[in-house]
């Protein structure tokens, strides 16, 4: 399926969007104050060793000294065993037989810094590609634990017979690297050991405190992980940009770079397909099929929910006819919405019962078919007993709602709120437990205006009775910045 890539860069945010036939499929974003540090590669000076932690500080640069543990320190493993099992079969060496204070270290982030603590380190080095990640201090060749067992053996003999040719180093094979082509492997071997290459040519010339290496940016991991044989064009509004990527590309991807072009029109690039307003959309729950059926999408922590309806479909001849192809148009419409707004983990999707066996044979492929051009690992099983349909989609990086979006400070993420009446119930109930603890000269009631609004009209004799009842006066005071279920009861 042949596609266009549109990017939109700006200094605090860069925008990336792949097209099909006009329609945006997959949005990725990346802003400058939010990208870390993990995989960064930096020459550091040993400024402190503790023997009684089995740990070191290191200083790379940054506000705070980084921390390193000895069971992160790197050193060569002899025999076939991976460097991991090694390292648990092998005595703990201490820490300060290792390193020294002063002494200039090549190491890479693998934790974040997070408050006051620093950035935690390790010695062995790791350069991650699209298909493979790199260990140029090991000679071990490994494939991920969730490919299929059976699997693993021939990938790794292919692997071992691509890796062969010098160079040295050894790489793991990534989960979806599975159904890659040699090409696509050896291109990746090349661009790793290259990248590698360059870390120890900085290494020797860069002083101690020094970046030698940062993970890809996400202009950069465009032409790595996004470009294929399909992408017809790749359009960037920055000509200071587009001038760093076409180097890097000619560096590393000559064939992804050959696509690159600069976008000149008067128009933002994103206005081209409307994928501001698609944008828009992909953060809304329904979604509208052009039949006039529409989806119902709910993410929660555990999964996503998709729920079909017919709508105002009506166009069928019949009442089965209508349903099956409501379902069909919502097949393509999920497997869109997946890739758009990056949804992982397990999917359950709530097909229109049908009665055919034939359409649910139907809806299932042609669910299957689009699914097959995500780049992303998905899985889809057959209809359940109840109708349902499970998936599961394999977590690459935060959903679109989770980057763009946070909780509501009203609603607390639930999406509802209480309604204005059940809220003056829990007022007047507060007040009379109040009543019965305190004595006050005079209750106020501090609440959003719909709340007071309520209490002035048709929960005014409710109001007047309690008044009555315990004796006391009850005024009432508006807060425009208050949510509908939000309030306080102020004791006068």
């Amino acid at each position: 399926m042949q596609h266009d890539i549109l990017i939109n860069w700006s200094p605090q945010e860069t925008r990336v969007a792949v097209v099909e036939y006009g329609a945006v499929q997959e949005l990725h974003l990346e802003r400058t104050l939010e990208r870390g540090l993990v995989g960064n590669v930096y020459l550091g000076r040993v400024s402190r060793v503790l023997p009684g932690m089995q740990s070191a500080f290191v200083d790379i640069g940054l506000e705070r000294a980084a921390f390193l543990h000895v069971a992160d320190v790197w050193h060569r493993h002899d025999g076939g065993e991976p460097p991991a099992m090694a390292r648990r079969n092998e005595p703990q060496v201490p820490i300060e037989k290792q390193v020294f204070e002063g002494q200039p270290l090549m190491v890479q982030v693998i934790k974040e810094p997070i408050g006051t603590k620093g950035a935690r380190l390790s010695t062995q080095i790791s350069v991650a590609g699209r298909l493979l990640v790199f260990l140029p201090q090991d000679d071990h060749v490994g494939v991920s634990q969730k490919i299929p067992a059976a699997e693993r053996e021939a990938l790794r003999a292919r692997l071992q017979a691509l890796a062969g040719g010098g160079g040295g180093g050894g790489f793991i094979l990534r989960t979806n690297a599975e159904d890659a082509s040699d090409a696509e492997l050896s291109e990746d071997i090349a661009y790793l050991r290259k990248t590698w290459a360059r870390i120890k040519d900085a290494a020797q010339r860069q002083p101690a405190a020094s970046l030698l290496h940062q993970d890809l940016s996400l202009l950069q991991r465009v032409l790595r992980d996004l470009v294929s044989e399909e992408t017809q064009t790749i359009r960037i509004d920055s000509r200071e940009q587009f001038e760093a990527l076409r180097e890097f590309g000619r560096e590393f991807m000559p064939a992804a770079a050959a696509r690159l072009q600069h976008y000149k029109g008067e128009r933002p690039i994103f206005d081209l397909y409307a994928i501001d307003e698609e944008t828009a959309r992909a953060l809304g729950r329904r979604v509208d099929l052009k039949s006039g059926g529409y989806l119902i999408v709910d993410q929660t922590e555990a999964l996503t929910t998709f729920d079909v309806n017919t709508g105002a479909y009506v166009g069928a001849r019949n009442f089965d006819d209508t349903i099956f192809k409501t379902n069909l148009e919502a097949a393509q419409a999920i497997a869109r919405q997946l890739r758009l707004r990056n949804l992982g983990g397990i999917i359950i999707v709530d097909f229109i019962d049908m009665g055919r066996e034939d359409h649910q044979q139907a809806v299932l492929a042609e669910l299957r078919k689009q699914l097959a051009r995500d780049r992303v690992k998905t899985t889809a099983g057959g209809f359940s007993q109840l109708g349902l349909v499970e998936m599961t989609r394999k977590r690459t990086r935060e959903s679109l709602a989770h980057m763009l979006c946070e909780p509501c400070e009203v609603c607390r993420g639930s999406g509802q709120v209480k309604t204005a009446r059940s809220v003056t119930y829990d007022i007047l109930r507060e007040i009379l437990r109040e009543a019965r603890q305190f004595n006050p000269r005079e209750f106020r009631i501090v609440a959003s205006p719909k709340v007071v609004e309520l209490f002035l009209d048709e929960e005014s004799q409710h109001l007047a009775a309690l008044s009555d009842f315990i004796g006391k006066p009850i005024s009432l005071q508006a807060e425009t910045a208050m949510g509908q279920e939000q309030y306080d009861i102020v004791l006068h």
